[in-house]
């Protein structure tokens, strides 16, 4: 397995850096790297589970990126130490053109939500929609939340909250709970008029934009996909 990436160039760097940055505000726990057939995924956990009484779908985002060298790599790294890296790397950059060597965190092993693999087939559409849609959801949800759970609020209440609000379905699109809006939203993939396709294989839906995916795990299953 390697223990470096080399991206494309300084833009796909930038863009990296800023998902990170999202993800971090989201959730400052782990980002799971894969890298083969010359792209890099990287997955990070927005909504999962906090134990097996809880019902909450796991919801997870995704961007992928352009590789310009071969690697193979499947790790699950802090998501603050591989944005510091990349900080780094971004204010040494010179050449916005030049490929850029990244250099992998040492890896974490806490990460529950990790283990789940999304399918990388058997993908069927089951509906489309649109950014503006997931917008006024993810807001609405969030507006929900902040009412419910005023200040000193335990948190096995806070837990119960956020999974009632955030698993609760979209109104047409019955497979689509309100966290994969929240993620959408928290994540920088939603853009005014975009149109957002909604594909599903078995107990897995994913919400693609131009800007990113969002992959949701209805709960209840198994961890391998």
């Amino acid at each position: 397995m390697s223990d470096e990436f080399v991206l494309a160039d300084a833009l796909s760097l930038a863009d990296l850096q800023v998902f990170l940055a999202r993800a971090g505000r989201v959730d400052d726990g782990s980002v799971r790297l894969v890298a083969a057939r010359g792209v890099l995924a990287a997955y990070v956990a927005v909504l999962h589970p906090s134990g097996l009484l809880d019902r909450s779908p796991t919801v997870l985002g995704l961007r992928t990126f352009a590789l310009a060298e071969a690697a193979a790599l499947d790790a699950v790294v802090p998501v603050a130490a591989l944005a510091q890296r990349v900080a780094r790397l971004q204010s040494e950059s010179v050449d916005a053109t030049a490929p850029v060597r990244v250099s992998v965190p040492p890896a974490v092993f806490t990460a529950a939500w990790a283990a789940i693999s999304p399918p990388r087939g058997g993908w069927q559409r089951v509906a489309t929609t649109t950014c503006d849609v997931l917008e006024v959801v993810a807001r609405a949800g969030i507006d929900e939340v902040a009412a419910a759970i005023p200040a000193g609020t335990g948190e096995q209440i806070v837990g119960r909250v956020r999974a009632e609000v955030w698993g609760r379905l979209i109104a047409g699109l019955e497979s689509v709970p309100a966290g994969g809006a929240f993620a959408a939203l928290s994540l920088g993939f939603l853009k005014a008029d975009d149109a957002v396709d909604v594909v599903a294989t078995g107990p897995w839906t994913r919400l693609t934009t131009p800007r990113g995916h969002v992959l949701i795990k209805r709960a209840g299953g198994t961890l391998v996909g």
